[in-house]
């Protein structure tokens, strides 16, 4: 690649990534799912239209499946433990047994209805048998469901890729359908051994980061980023799960309350972010919309078939210890939402050369459209219809962007240092800008809301409410205080350089 040619990529790339970014506002207001604007664009730059040739399958599943594991690298570190810890057990079962049940259904569905070999069929079946953590995780935070429900398809949605991936490699390999003990064995190994590779890297890089005295605090996010990826790494590299090693050491982090936190959070959302902006553009650059077509009746079948009886019948049955009420089944069952993970399992049987690849890949590519466009949108109110919303709910959002959208307003945080001209004085002595507030005082690691009587001590960290228009100007205030206290107005004090 000439210096030219590179050039000409990297501003195709930024104006694909800036498109997608303000699509991502139209998408958020009109209840769409995010993944369809990217495989939009995908196709509009692909062969038909534009003419941005890409047709390798192969590469395709290798940067698909890194995609996949930063995005669950991602939902683990902003899974809470306490949202899930009570839902393991029918979580699990739906990510193991449930995830066997709907290939079993569909790949009936396929080879009865379709007339599709039973190879082929069961290929199908595992290829969509798993719901997709980033459809899930970003769908499911703005329902307002009880925690119950989100954390059982949180948590579902973290560890059903394993599975379902162990059962796509295993159908499509050219030795043809493996026998139970074969299957039963391969799936015992890769899933315990991610899950012990995953807790050995989170318990263990949890201990190592608080040890850490780094001198730059972006580093800690960087840090905790890298230790996802290492356990996706080992347990690939042993050949074990690295989806759910990766998924496991990440929630393990995330809820080990590490330096930083919230810098690694906001890390960790703008590369989950990119993982799936190039991933869906990427697959949407897969897509031919002149072949597609011949795939749309079959693909309506099967999604019919996964979506009104695979589905249910796997909630139903692995739901049976738990006593789900029968309105929480149903809504599991809606909520099963696919999204890139079908479409990237679905390059592995090119890869293995299965026969019937392409059209394969044709029929799941529709059937992920055709029915995110039918089920995201449609979540928030099928769950009202069956009375699960509950708005009173405190939603858990990111304080440095939801809460201060309504006002445009910014976090700033300070600490006084030692010998600081801010020490000793009253909050009312501040006399910030008009539209700027204290918000909190955090003192000796307790966080309290001060009086505007209450003076500030050496070490107080503050959290002041701003927006950009003030920033500067509180900025400069707050600075010539530091530098001059009470008197830094009559000294001629103003903060600035």
């Amino acid at each position: 690649m000439t210096l030219p040619q590179l050039y000409l990529v990297l501003l195709i790339g930024c104006a694909t990534v800036l498109v997608s970014i303000a699509a991502i506002r139209a998408t958020h207001r009109l209840g769409l799912p995010a993944l369809l604007i990217f495989l939009g664009i995908g196709i509009v730059l692909g062969e038909d239209v534009l003419g941005i040739a890409f047709a390798d399958f192969e590469l395709a599943q290798i940067i698909g499946t890194f995609a996949l594991a930063l995005i669950l690298i991602e939902g683990g570190l902003s899974t809470r433990w306490k949202a899930i810890s009570g839902q393991l057990a029918p979580a699990s079962m739906l990510a193991t047994l449930g995830v066997g049940i709907s290939v079993a259904v569909v790949a009936s569905g396929a080879h009865y209805l379709l007339g599709f070999s039973w190879q082929t069929s069961l290929v199908l079946g595992a290829v969509v048998a798993s719901t997709d953590a980033a459809a899930v995780f970003s769908e499911l935070r703005g329902v307002g469901l009880p925690k119950r429900l989100t954390g059982t398809l949180e948590a579902e949605s973290g560890f059903n890729d394993a599975p379902a991936i162990i059962l796509v490699l295993a159908f499509s390999s050219a030795a043809g359908i493996p026998s139970t003990a074969s299957l039963l064995g391969s799936l015992a190994w890769q899933l315990s051994a991610g899950a012990a590779i995953g807790l050995a890297v989170g318990l263990g890089g949890a201990w190592l980061v608080r040890r850490l005295a780094l001198p730059v605090s972006g580093l800690y996010p960087l840090a905790v980023f890298s230790l996802g990826l290492a356990a996706f790494a080992a347990a690939g590299a042993l050949n074990a799960s690295g989806f759910i090693a990766a998924y496991l050491a990440a929630l393990i982090l995330g809820n080990s309350h590490l330096p930083h936190r919230a810098a690694t959070q906001s890390f960790a959302t703008g590369l989950g972010w990119v993982a799936q902006l190039g991933l869906f553009v990427m697959l949407g650059l897969l897509a031919s919309p002149s072949n597609l077509a011949d795939a749309l009746v079959p693909a309506l079948i099967l999604g019919a078939v996964l979506t009104l009886l695979a589905r249910p019948l796997s909630v139903l049955l692995c739901l049976i210890p738990f006593r789900f009420t029968m309105r929480e089944q149903a809504l599991l069952s809606w909520a099963g939402l696919r999204g890139a993970v079908p479409i990237v399992l679905a390059t592995i049987p090119h890869s293995e050369q299965l026969a019937g690849a392409q059209q394969l890949w044709d029929i799941v590519f529709i059937l992920v459209v055709v029915f995110t466009l039918l089920q995201g949108p449609t979540l928030p109110w099928v769950a009202r219809r069956l009375g699960l919303t509950r708005p009173e709910l405190v939603q858990e959002v990111d304080i440095e962007t939801a809460p201060l959208d309504a006002v445009d307003g910014e976090v700033l945080t300070i600490t006084v240092p030692k010998k600081s001209g801010l020490a000793g004085l009253r909050l009312f002595e501040l006399r910030l800008p008009e539209g700027s507030a204290i918000a909190g005082v955090v003192r000796e690691k307790h966080l309290f809301v001060p009086e505007m009587t209450d003076r500030l001590r050496s070490e107080d960290q503050l959290i002041v409410i701003t927006n950009p228009r003030l920033r500067a100007e509180t900025e400069d205030r707050l600075t010539a205080l530091a530098r001059a206290g009470r008197l830094a107005r009559w000294l001629g004090e103003t903060g600035r350089d």
